[in-house]
């Protein structure tokens, strides 16, 4: 018996570059890299990449096509998907595209907790967060742009279209913030926290 896999976005990104054509680890990874697939799934530790492909060739979703050997390059083992990995990448997108996934990604978490710096300080940390997402704006708009002109579909570019869209709202999310923080409109104290603080625990009915 194969062993179920469960499915994760850099899985379904290797099920869908075999869909292409018969790959090896390396070659897999540059032609994230190449495709800009590097800015939705993490590859910059290729041991998660060998472990993913571990997986997926213990679930019968890819098999080994062929074992390479060049003088130039260590052995490298091709890998090619199976139909059990093309229903599996079909099940898997239709998943990930039409239901919704609680995650819990690091800005959030960190926002839940920005009280316990002084509103001056949440201030600087989020001028220079939002010169950040500024940048990286700019720089999908230029590759989008670039991309565009030599010829590349829409459709290959829908990823850098999302991003940009939550980057976007995210800068004017940002810059209501940090005028709001500049006005004083809004603020916080210890003092004013303290009002707030978790309740205590119930007595016991022993």
């Amino acid at each position: 018996m194969t062993a179920p896999v469960k499915s994760s976005p850099l899985a379904l990104t290797v099920l869908a570059l075999l869909h292409y054509r018969p790959l090896h680890p390396y070659g897999l990874q540059q032609l994230i890299k190449q495709w800009g697939k590097e800015r939705v799934v993490n590859v910059g530790q290729r041991a998660g990449l060998y472990r993913t492909i571990e997986r997926l060739l213990a679930g019968g979703l890819i098999a080994v096509r062929q074992t390479e050997r060049d003088q130039q390059y260590p052995e490298r083992t091709v890998y090619e998907v199976t139909d059990a990995g093309r229903a599996a990448t079909r099940e898997w997108l239709e998943q990930m595209l039409s239901v919704p996934k609680e995650e819990f990604p690091v800005f959030p978490a960190a926002l839940s907790n920005v009280m316990l710096l002084v509103p001056d300080e949440a201030l600087t940390v989020l001028e220079r967060r939002a010169e950040r997402v500024a940048a990286q704006c700019a720089a999908l708009e230029e590759g989008r742009d670039e991309a565009v002109g030599a010829g590349v579909p829409r459709v290959a570019l829908i990823e850098d279209e999302y991003t940009l869209a939550v980057l976007t709202a995210e800068r004017r999310w940002l810059d209501g913030v940090i005028g709001e923080l500049r006005d004083g409109s809004l603020t916080w104290s210890r003092e004013l926290l303290a009002g707030f603080q978790e309740p205590s625990e119930p007595a016991s009915s022993d």
